[in-house]
């Protein structure tokens, strides 16, 4: 049997709240339909991320894929924070 817990009434020091960044049950029960495609990349690519799936367990297929996603989210929030910010004049050559 373990020790029993003998609680203190001390100061905690500074206490701050943080934002709740995990996702919600929703979120991970979702899965993104996905669209088969052909797509030629360099061996050195393959290899790659095929040793990197390896050390972390997983397929190699799904980091490109998660690559993909990533990119195509930050990109997005670009577009929407240009478009929000009106036209910017183009410096001329």
């Amino acid at each position: 049997m373990s020790a029993k817990i003998k609680y203190t009434d001390e100061p905690l020091g500074e206490i701050r709240v943080i934002q709740d960044f995990l996702p919600s049950p929703a979120e991970l029960a979702f899965r993104e339909e996905g669209v088969k495609v052909t797509l030629a990349l360099s061996k050195k690519s393959v290899e790659f991320f095929k040793a990197e799936a390896s050390r972390h367990h997983t397929q190699y297929q799904r980091m490109i894929r998660r690559l993909l996603d990533a990119y195509v989210d930050r990109q997005s929030h670009a577009v929407t924070r240009r478009a929000a910010g009106g036209r910017r004049k183009r410096a001329v050559d």
